[in-house]
C-alpha cells in the first residue's frame, strides 16, 4: 500500500468495514471464514486478525451474537448474526449511508448562484 491514495483511503476502508460486516451478516448467520470470502474480492477485503476483533467489539456492543453449530469436517464452528439491536444498527447506518450518498450528489452539481 505504497500509493498515496490507497494510504488515504485506508482509514475510510477501515471505517466502514464495521458497516460492511453487519450489512453481510444480516443476510444470514455465517462462519468467519465464509465472512472473509465474501469480502475477499472488494475495497473490504481482510484478515482473521482484524474480522475477529471487530466481531469481538460487536458482540461486547449486543450487536451480533453467536450460536455453535456442528460441523461434519472438524470442531463446532461459531456462526454469527444480527440481534435485535444489530438490525436496528443496520438499519441506522443504511439510512445514514443514504443521505451522505445523496448529499455527495447534491455536492458536485453545479448550483446556480441566486441574485
Amino acid at each position: 500500500m505504497n500509493n498515496p491514495t490507497e494510504i488515504k483511503l485506508a482509514p475510510l476502508r477501515k471505517g466502514l468495514l464495521e458497516f460492511v460486516v453487519l450489512k453481510i451478516v444480516g443476510v444470514e448467520s455465517l462462519y468467519v471464514p465464509d465472512i472473509l470470502r465474501r469480502l475477499a474480492n472488494t475495497e473490504f477485503a481482510t484478515q482473521e486478525g482484524t474480522l475477529y476483533p471487530l466481531l469481538s467489539k460487536l458482540r461486547r456492543e449486543d450487536l451480533v451474537q453467536y450460536e455453535w453449530r456442528e460441523s461434519e469436517t472438524g470442531p463446532p464452528r461459531k456462526y454469527y448474526r444480527l440481534t435485535t439491536a444489530g438490525e436496528a444498527q443496520l438499519a441506522t447506518l443504511d439510512d445514514y449511508w443514504t443521505r451522505i450518498n445523496r448529499t455527495l450528489a447534491g455536492l458536485g452539481r453545479s448550483m446556480e448562484v441566486p441574485s
